[in-house]
């Protein structure tokens, strides 16, 4: 059995969920029908006519891709150039186009984390450059028979519900005895039409993010056993779950500026980058961001971090650097090329555990547009 192209950005949704994007990125489906069944996709850093090529050459029916290719709204459809080429070749082989850029930066798991699990940053202790989004609170009342009490409470915290911090599975219980009087043609689970009922129940209190939310209520909704649930869900001032973009953490040992820009050419598979400051200072504290980096040298420093990581550093900028006291590993935008085999890994996890045969592959293209000489 093959997943159909929206069951498998619903999987991609769940690592990076386009709420946690930044405001105006350009994410989500950006050509073609994800009504349709995929029996390949192809997960790609940059979507060129080379990897269309090799799309088509591969019978690829998606392509997931971190860079978009379409930036702003189309005044026409041109053919004849090379974005309308592009659009053109895509459209008559079938092949769809989704973009996760911003929000797969941010996510847990993300771009991000993978940068700075390869330079040996360790995952205790990381938080992020910047923070983009908070996740809203709400509060979820519902009133449970005693006898379904624990199916109720173990479906909302299997569904997301329950997280305060560090701490899960958080609730409050308080027994009580509900009434109802069943109209004519109603299916009571507890008592008859036309009969005031009185049922001891339990009031179960607890925290929903407003990312989970609608999956919390259907799991709620589906173990509880009555024919109309009552509940309340509303909005709490508590600080939610916070995203952020870029990472910063504490390597275990300082090392020297010079040793972990070699460490940075061997991890992300480049021939040479580009160094600000001195190779033979200790480094300890590392900021890392993919992309294109070149306002984050204030929130770096800010950070404390004694060295950020990160492509597109200008010339005045890394003077802003230098005068700061940060310095700075510039290995390219291109370095990001590393989600392709992670997110193509982690995706075919997904759809194997549940028993779906589509295939993920990682693009092979090199679409990094330098070359060293």
């Amino acid at each position: 059995m093959f997943a159909n192209g929206q069951t498998v950005v619903q999987l991609v949704e769940q690592l990076a969920p386009k709420h946690i994007a930044m405001e105006n990125d350009k994410i989500g489906l950006q050509l073609g029908t994800l009504q349709k069944e995929v029996t390949k996709v192809l997960v790609a850093l940059d979507v060129t006519p080379e990897v269309v090529d090799e799309a088509i050459a591969a019978g690829v029916e998606l392509i997931v891709a971190h860079h978009a290719i379409i930036f702003r709204p189309l005044a026409k459809l041109d053919t004849s150039t090379p974005a309308g080429k592009l659009y053109e070749k895509l459209i008559k082989h079938d092949i769809a186009v989704y973009i996760a850029h911003t929000n797969l930066d941010v996510a847990d798991g993300g771009i991000n984390d993978w940068m700075a699990d390869m330079l040996g940053v360790p995952a205790e202790g990381r938080s992020a450059l910047e923070d983009v989004h908070t996740d809203k609170l709400y509060k979820l009342v519902v009133f449970v028979p005693e006898t379904h009490h624990e199916q109720v409470l173990q479906a909302v915290w299997n569904a997301g519900a329950g997280q305060i911090g560090g701490y899960s599975h958080c609730s409050f219980n308080i027994d009580g005895v509900g009434t109802f009087k069943p109209g004519e043609g109603a299916q009571p689970f507890i008592g008859e039409a036309g009969r005031l009922e009185r049922v001891k129940e339990v009031r179960i209190e607890t925290i929903v993010p407003h990312s989970a939310h609608r999956k919390v209520v259907q799991a709620m909704l589906k173990a509880h056993p009555y024919e109309e649930v009552a509940y309340d869900l509303y909005a709490v001032e508590l600080k939610g779950r916070v995203f952020g973009l870029g990472r910063v953490g504490k390597l275990p040992e300082p090392v020297k500026l010079g040793e972990l820009a070699a460490r940075a050419k061997a991890a992300f598979g480049v021939p040479m980058l580009r160094l600000v400051g001195d190779p033979e200072r200790p480094v300890r504290k590392v900021a890392v961001l993919g992309g294109s980096g070149s306002r984050y040298i204030r929130h770096a420093s800010f950070a404390g971090a004694d060295v950020l990581v990160t492509g597109d550093i200008d010339y005045h900028t890394a003077h802003d650097a230098l005068a700061a006291g940060l310095a700075v590993i510039d290995p390219g935008h291109n370095i990001e090329k590393l989600m392709k085999p992670r997110l193509a890994d982690w995706l075919r996890q997904e759809l194997r555990r549940r028993g779906y045969a589509t295939e993920t592959m990682p693009s092979q293209v090199d679409t990094e547009p330098f070359r060293f000489l």
